[in-house]
């Protein structure tokens, strides 16, 4: 099933989950199953709220309610880069659940890489060595929807865009996952998306962001009040609108790491 699909979120709503197994990479408890409806099927991914890791610094709420949270603004802003999520109950209690995106094999959107393999049009973003002691350069796509989400992660204040967390799906879309470090109030910004730090927003990105604010400034920001705070929800907007009053990708700040470790 296509992230796309009308039934997705239905799906994951109401379906019945069959857990198969663990995503041992993840720090907190993330499972992979099937999920089934009235003779629909696909794959999910479900984090139960009790295997969580609490994190001192994001003390309110819940990492799956931010999950959640930040696939409400993507849909709200028109920008539909994180597959359907929800808050539910499943097998081991209430968390997210998400619809599973079957990627490209071999069509990464970020990667590391030496200088002269860089594909055309690619965006450096960090010249290193690896451990071999080479030149290794860690770089992306220039594809238009990985600069629509380097966009939405400043208004999310992504603090963990891994290269592993941007997906170029078999229907040619490109998906973002795991969001559950996103929305604090603080700057926290750490992605691998620095790749048009300075450079104007494409038209897509400007859309985006107003229609965001028209979003807040309706029912969103009662929704997003379900899962942060009131603090948070301000910063969102104010972090948006500076986003759309500057017209321009920020570049790192000195204040705190701005690539997430490891970066996959």
């Amino acid at each position: 099933m296509r992230p796309t699909d009308p039934a997705a979120v239905e799906l994951i709503t109401h379906g019945t989950i069959d857990v198969e197994g663990r995503l041992v990479d993840a720090s907190n408890a993330t499972l992979f199953g099937g999920i089934s409806l009235d003779g629909l099927e696909a794959k999910c991914v479900y984090k139960p709220i009790n295997g969580e890791r609490p994190l001192w610094d994001f003390p309110d709420g819940t990492l799956a309610g931010r999950e959640v949270a930040s696939y409400l603004i993507s849909e709200a802003s028109g920008a539909g880069l994180i597959p359907p999520t929800v808050h539910r109950e499943g097998p081991f209690g209430a968390g997210m659940v998400q619809l599973w995106v079957d990627t490209k094999e071999g069509d990464d959107l970020v990667d590391v890489t030496a200088p002269s393999d860089v594909p055309p049009g690619w965006k450096a973003v960090l010249h290193a060595m690896d451990r071999f002691g080479e030149p290794a350069v860690l770089a992306h796509s220039d594809n238009p929807g990985v600069a629509l989400m380097a966009a939405l992660d400043v208004v999310l204040n992504n603090a963990d865009r891994k290269g592993g967390h941007v997906l170029h799906a078999t229907d040619g879309g490109v998906y973002g996952v795991d969001h559950g470090i996103c929305l604090h109030t603080e700057n926290k910004l750490r992605t691998v998306l620095w790749g048009w730090m300075g450079e104007a927003l494409p038209a897509e990105a400007v859309d985006m962001l107003r229609a965001l604010l028209d979003a807040l400034a309706g029912d969103l920001g009662e929704q997003l009040h379900e899962h942060l705070t009131r603090r948070e929800v301000r910063a969102l907007v104010e972090r948006t609108e500076n986003l759309l009053r500057d017209n321009a990708f920020p570049e790192p700040s000195s204040e705190w790491r701005a690539i997430p470790w490891p970066a996959f």
